[in-house]
């Protein structure tokens, strides 16, 4: 078995491993190996996903099931490894190579401890080694999708790079994705509740990469960057033997912790014995921060851009001649260009745009596929007559990709003055991930997700107050243009303070909103929402509120480090003391760099009275 740039000690190694002729197995040396300081040895407990829980011990991510030869397995290292060794070294044959075949990574470290190579005669195993031709591995990281809960922060798989892969070949690789399993009927709502409470089990599964790339660059139209791993073809194996253990493994699935992001850390550390990458992640996993942590371990290496459908065909939009567009509209029905009216090269824009076009429209309108796939075919036959280079450039790669922009934690420190109340001083968290103030740098423009925004005040007097705890603030702002007529939308709730008979009262709140927005998301960016809200708490004297109204906004890149908006509301209430829900925002962000910025803030606000404040915030980005 050749592996290119691999030095002999790893084809050696590799050439016993996976040995296709069958050799009794040895003994385990007890004498030399103390099993119960073994289990406690990190790689152990990395095969078996074991976990400090606090009041719990060691426990295992790895639902009960055939994972565990222990009946307490799950919570206790050394009864699965002493299980472990007796069935792997068992001195009936069939029981001894049957395990080896079910968990062969265990095996393969226990023969290293004893300073020989493992010795396997796995049939099912090397011909799903022998389709994968394992060689290398890549981190594939999809931008994320506003659309689907469970992939608003991005998401990771990996993809098995075989020998003497081209670019060409990539999508013909196979790919490693780790996900959830809902249920058909659960809605988007639910889908998301359960994902938070780890309701659905998640599985790892091995699939052709063109699946993904087809879901999530085309159907989706979502980025896609691809990041090789510095792993050598030796490393790839030992994350491989352990995948194969883990093909009838049951996860609890996590939305925000232990997801798919996070799962694809725990197996990578299985390449290395000194790798540990999950310890800097106990109460989130999102997708962006787990890449830079592989960056911060060295494991990365310049990524490369696969730009979606949506993406390419908004540059050729920005990039084509206005004179040519209508052109391109009527192609796409089959009225196709005539060389009396245009040159070649625009006839050449022509039909390529229209192309690009109506292949996004398939995807995104789920369009009939044969006679549009006839229409895509006569698009391609009318170019190919063109003996003229593309008029379009290739897609720009972002200067910034996902793992340089800021993190996806923050904490606030910050002075308010308030007309009408005493100045204070407030303290800010967000648990994740990003809003349409922060940097834009590595993210989605003009998408916000800002989950447990939270804020306490300390005022002059010494009196501390809950101001605002935000389970949820999302907004999706997909400007509207010629090409794509976009929805924008938001979502809010949560609990925060509004000014009543001249103090502030609380009350807890859902508002949405749905609308259009138009511009740049990268320059001048404005929006309006037709909104509506539902409050309850000492603000409204307990009784339910309804308010409904617009919420609009302004944004605009002032330049590279700087970022202005104008955001503001107004909301007639019903069935309440109070008229309207006011509020007027002006900010100005100040991104020192990726992990420091300054927001300045004025805000009016009317409820049942006026008040207007002033707030500077520190803000520090882990």
């Amino acid at each position: 078995m050749k592996f290119s740039n691999v030095s002999a000690v790893f084809l050696v190694g590799f050439s016993f491993i996976f040995s296709p002729f069958s050799i009794s197995a040895t003994s385990f040396n007890y004498d030399q190996i103390n099993v119960f300081e073994l289990s406690q040895d990190p790689y152990w407990l990395k095969l078996g996903h074991y976990l400090s829980k606090p009041l719990q011990g060691r426990i295992s991510t790895v639902r009960e099931g055939t994972f565990f030869f222990s009946p307490d397995g799950k919570v206790n290292p050394y009864s699965e490894l002493n299980t472990t060794i007796e069935r792997l070294y068992s001195k009936d044959p069939k029981i001894a190579e049957s395990t080896q075949c079910q968990f062969p990574a265990r095996y393969t470290w226990l023969e290293s401890l004893h300073g020989r190579q493992a010795q396997l005669n796995c049939p099912e195993l090397e011909k799903w080694r022998d389709v994968l031709e394992p060689e290398g591995m890549t981190l594939v990281f999809p931008t994320a999708f506003m659309n689907n809960p469970s992939s608003m922060f991005g998401h990771t798989l990996l993809r098995v790079d075989a020998k003497d892969q081209t670019r060409n070949k990539e999508l013909v690789a196979f790919a490693i994705n780790f996900a959830a399993e809902p249920e058909e009927q659960d809605n988007p709502a639910l889908f998301a509740l359960k994902g938070l409470v780890g309701s659905y089990p998640g599985r790892f599964t091995v699939m052709p990469y063109y699946r993904k790339v087809r879901e999530y660059n085309d159907m989706e139209s979502r980025d896609i960057w691809e990041y090789k791993l510095n792993l050598n073809p030796y490393e790839v194996n030992r994350v491989l033997l352990h995948l194969w253990e883990m093909r009838n493994a049951e996860f609890d699935y996590y939305f925000l912790d232990e997801n798919c992001s996070y799962q694809l850390l725990a197996l990578l550390e299985l390449a290395r014995d000194d790798l540990f990458l999950i310890k800097d992640f106990p109460l989130q996993a999102i997708p962006s921060d787990t890449v830079e942590a592989l960056a911060k371990n060295g494991l990365l290496k310049t990524p490369k851009y696969r730009a979606a459908f949506g993406t390419r065909l908004l540059h050729q939009a920005n990039e084509i001649d206005p004179s040519l567009f209508d052109a391109a509209v009527k192609a796409k029905e089959g009225d196709y260009p005539s060389s009396d009216d245009f040159t070649p090269i625009e006839r050449a824009a022509i039909l390529e745009f229209a192309y690009e076009w109506l292949n996004f429209e398939l995807y995104d309108e789920s369009l009939e596929r044969d006679s549009t796939a006839k229409r895509l075919t006569q698009l391609l036959i009318k170019r190919s007559q063109l003996t003229v280079d593309s008029p379009f450039s290739e897609v720009p790669v972002p200067t910034v990709s996902p793992e340089k922009g800021h993190a996806s934690a923050r904490f606030g420190a910050g002075l308010q003055a308030n007309k009408h109340s005493s100045d204070k001083v407030t303290l800010e968290w967000r648990a994740a991930y990003h809003d349409v103030l922060d940097s834009q740098a590595g993210f989605i423009p003009g998408a916000q997700i800002s989950f447990l925004d939270t804020q306490i005040s300390l005022d002059e007097y010494g009196n501390a107050k809950f101001d605002r705890f935000y389970f949820l603030d999302t907004m999706a702002l997909a400007p509207s243009n010629r090409v794509f007529d976009s929805l924008a939308w938001n979502i809010r709730t949560g609990f925060d303070r509004k000014t009543m008979e001249r103090k502030q009262a609380g009350r807890w709140f859902i508002q949405g909103g749905t609308g259009k927005a138009w511009g740049r998301s990268d320059g001048l960016h404005v929006y309006s929402l037709f909104s509506s809200e539902v409050s309850y708490g000492k603000l409204t004297q307990n009784d339910f509120s309804f308010g409904l109204g617009i919420e609009t906004g302004l944004l605009y890149q002032l330049a590279e480090k700087h970022r202005i908006g104008i955001q503001g509301q107004y909301l007639t209430l019903i069935d309440s003391s109070a008229d309207q829900d006011a509020l007027v925002t002006a900010s100005w962000n100040w991104a020192f760099n990726r992990n420091w910025s300054l927001r300045s803030q004025v805000q009016y606000q009317h409820w049942d009275s006026e008040d207007t404040s002033a707030k500077i915030t520190a803000y520090f980005y882990y």
